[in-house]
């Protein structure tokens, strides 16, 4: 037996390999997944925290860069089309994207860590509001290059795989994805435990350094020459969505899905940009200690996954599913709320993790729910899927962190009382909000769950195929 097929007996994904596609290029490939995990967890974990509790930096205004990138991730539908109609000499559709996607993913990381420092100490020279523009182009350019490459790269592998492998290719990479997320929280964890400016712009450099050289590991040699005269070029069809778009939205429960999945996503992410700020600033966490929460929400997320795994097996309603995660969500929330009081880290990092679990859960429920609509193609039922999370996700993130601003300066002025007079006020206000905000998305869900609108599949198995993209 080669080397070769001794790991394949052992990986849980080696299914996901084919003739067109071998292992060994898949997981090169999926490498493209591990930089855009290490983008995201320095952009909605290390960064926030150390401009909002390091330098000072109002959590409106950080919400407000981090929100810019996660709003325009529903373009990544456009991008998609783009590359899919992509007509270039050279006969390429993806990489082109990806390459251009790797180099706005660098130059924001490039140029990321001097922006932010200049947030946090007196300019010399220059226009006041010099630091909060370079900060927000810096992220734009990060979220920016990270949608463009992931989207070229999922739809790469899509177009290298075969009919039966196609959807385990697709899972695979998202589960990179949060391998990507949980390493790189650990190790910028590590290295950032004894936090300073030189430290972080090299932190925040080398990263970049690492995203290009990941994802021309990952690019090179994966697609094949085409060549294309000018006449072919201009003769290929253009399609439009016009039409499918009509189709999905009268599917008739399609619509109330969306709302489901945009409130839903509000509520569990309207934390993101507070709660390592919340570990740092109310319970004295360092941040080598609050980066280590991403980890934390990966490895719950994984967890939801496991658990839907066992529900779906058993025929579970995927409605059903979704309420499920959505009232794990209630109790994560209130572990992050009593944290404060009971100076508790073991429950903060417990409710760090059950934030993860929760949101796994209803990611998988709603995303199989997106999956079997009637009178709707696969591909446009996760893009209008997807395109309400993000844009969700941006919301929340933004009234969080404004929230968070607005009830902590009441709240250090005095006007709610001398009991409430604590930082952890408006962060507890916060996570109030979101636990409304998951019974809004229950009541929300009510009806699809009563109506059965949902088939339930018995005996179905869900594995790397079924995992949400």
């Amino acid at each position: 037996m080669s080397p070769t097929q001794r790991i394949s007996k052992w990986l849980p994904f080696a299914d996901a390999a084919s003739e067109g596609l071998p292992l060994g290029q898949l997981l090169r490939l999926s490498l493209f997944q591990v930089s855009v995990g290490m983008a995201s967890v320095l952009l909605l974990g290390t960064l926030n925290r150390v401009m909002i509790v390091e330098l000072s930096v109002p959590a409106m205004i950080v919400a407000l860069m981090i929100a810019l990138p996660v709003l325009s991730a529903p373009f990544r539908a456009l991008l998609g089309f783009k590359s899919d109609n992509l007509q270039s000499s050279l006969g390429w559709k993806r990489i082109p994207y990806l390459w251009f996607g790797s180099l706005w993913q660098f130059g924001g990381l490039a140029v990321m860590p001097f922006a932010i420092l200049s947030l946090g100490f007196e300019q010399a020279a220059g226009p006041e509001w010099a630091g909060e523009v370079l900060s927000a182009a810096a992220f734009l350019m990060t979220g920016l290059g990270m949608h463009m490459t992931q989207t070229a790269g999922l739809a790469l592998a899509a177009d290298r795989a075969d009919d039966e492998t196609r959807p385990r290719v697709v899972a695979l990479l998202y589960v990179m994805f949060l391998v990507g997320m949980g390493l790189s929280a650990v190790i910028v964890g590590y290295f950032l435990r004894d936090f300073g400016d030189l430290r972080l712009v090299r932190v925040i450099q080398s990263c970049a350094v690492i995203t290009l050289v990941l994802n021309i590991v990952a690019l090179w040699k994966q697609e094949k020459l085409v060549p294309k005269s000018k006449a072919e070029r201009d003769a290929a069809p253009r399609p439009t969505f016009k039409d499918a778009w009509s189709d999905f939205m009268a599917g008739g429960q399609a619509g109330r899905l969306i709302v489901v999945v945009f409130l839903g996503t509000m509520a569990f992410n309207m934390q993101d940009v507070l709660l390592e700020p919340y570990g740092g600033e109310v319970l004295g966490l360092s941040v080598s200690a609050t980066t280590l929460l991403t980890a934390l929400w990966a490895s719950g997320a994984l967890l939801g996954f496991a658990l839907a795994a066992r529900w779906l097996r058993g025929g579970l309603n995927t409605h059903l599913m979704a309420g499920r995660g959505l009232l794990v969500g209630v109790g994560a929330f209130t572990c992050v709320v009593f944290a404060a009081p009971l100076n508790s880290v073991f429950l903060f990092y417990t409710g760090s993790a059950a934030i993860g679990l929760g949101g796994g859960l209803f990611a998988v429920a709603t995303l199989t729910a997106a999956m079997t609509l009637p009178n709707a193609g696969r591909g446009l039922a996760l893009g209008a899927w997807g395109a309400a999370q993000a844009t969700a996700a941006g919301l929340s993130i933004l009234i969080g962190g404004t929230i968070r601003d607005v009830v902590n300066t009441a709240a250090l002025n005095g006007n709610f009382g001398p009991a409430l007079a604590t930082p952890s006020t408006g962060y507890s206000v916060v996570y109030h909000t979101e636990i409304a905000l998951i019974f809004v998305t229950l009541i929300a869900l009510g009806p699809l769950v009563r109506r059965g609108t949902q088939t339930t599949q018995q005996g179905r198995q869900i594995g790397l195929a079924d995992f949400p993209t």
